[in-house]
């Protein structure tokens, strides 16, 4: 489960990608595609004949996410599966991987919740060289994901509530837990994008009544699972940083905000002192 907003456009093509008509370019723009040209290209290199290609531009303009049609996104330059029903991964949570690696020290111990894909794992995993490393999703779905997605990095998936799955002796141990929690309040769901509403995990958009629901849970968690020094970065929006940070000093962590206008994030970190 993880985060919120649109998912981000998959502007890459991959070697070989063949060159799309204008009839499909001009069908996907109707549809509303902002990024018809590219969304053209990836559907012809990912349909094996005319009559698949049929079926991917159909469900397309129906409005599937690209990237579950796909079975992949590109983050951060890695290609990620995505399955059906699993949170898209969007480039503003590149975010949080830059905010954990300046903001964590050498072979951490680290943990992602709310795991979803996997996204974050597969980045953190190859960039930290961590002593240990999990990840955790409540959602089957994106465990089943995600897994597929760690596989051959030594990163287990667990499947449960936040830190409830974890082996209790990491409690206290913890140098970097991050997580893209949902934060979209229940109220605002309904008016997120089709493609996110429909075709991705509520438990994966919805935060509760303030869309702080879940974070709060994290912070109290991390507070306590945490080595002294340790850090935690979650997504927040930007209307909540000023809540959110109340809930984090409140916990007996000291909160701090890290933006990037290019990618439209924002990140929201918390040292536990020691």
């Amino acid at each position: 489960m993880t985060g919120t907003g649109d998912p981000a456009p998959v502007s890459k093509s991959p070697p070989g990608a063949g060159p799309s008509t204008p009839a499909l370019v001009e069908r996907l723009r109707a549809a509303g595609c902002v990024y018809a040209e590219d969304e053209a290209e990836l559907l012809v290199a990912a349909a094996s004949t005319p009559d698949a290609l049929a079926d991917l531009v159909a469900r397309r303009v129906a409005g599937q996410p690209l990237e579950h049609l796909l079975g992949w996104v590109d983050f951060g330059g890695v290609r990620v599966a995505v399955d059906p029903g699993v949170f898209v991964p969007r480039a503003r949570s590149l975010l949080l991987v830059s905010a954990a690696i300046a903001v964590t020290g050498p072979a951490p111990a680290v943990v992602e919740l709310c795991c979803g894909s996997g996204a974050l794992s597969v980045l953190l995993a190859g960039r930290l060289a961590p002593r240990f490393h999990a990840a955790v999703d409540v959602d089957p779905a994106a465990v089943a994901c995600a897994r597929r997605n760690l596989t051959g990095r030594g990163v287990p998936v667990y499947a449960g509530d936040l830190f409830a799955p974890l082996p209790s002796e990491w409690r206290g141990r913890l140098d970097l837990v991050v997580a893209n929690a949902p934060y979209v309040p229940t109220e605002a769901v309904a008016l997120m994008p089709p493609e996110a509403r429909l075709h991705e995990a509520r438990v994966a958009l919805d935060g509760g009544s303030d869309g702080l629901t879940v974070l709060r849970r994290v912070a109290a968690g991390a507070a306590e699972w945490l080595a002294p020094g340790g850090h935690l970065v979650v997504e927040a929006g930007e209307s909540q940083v000023a809540a959110l940070v109340a809930v984090l000093g409140e916990s007996g962590m000291v909160p701090a905000v890290v933006r990037d206008d290019d990618l439209g994030g924002t990140a929201v970190t918390a040292r536990r002192p020691g």
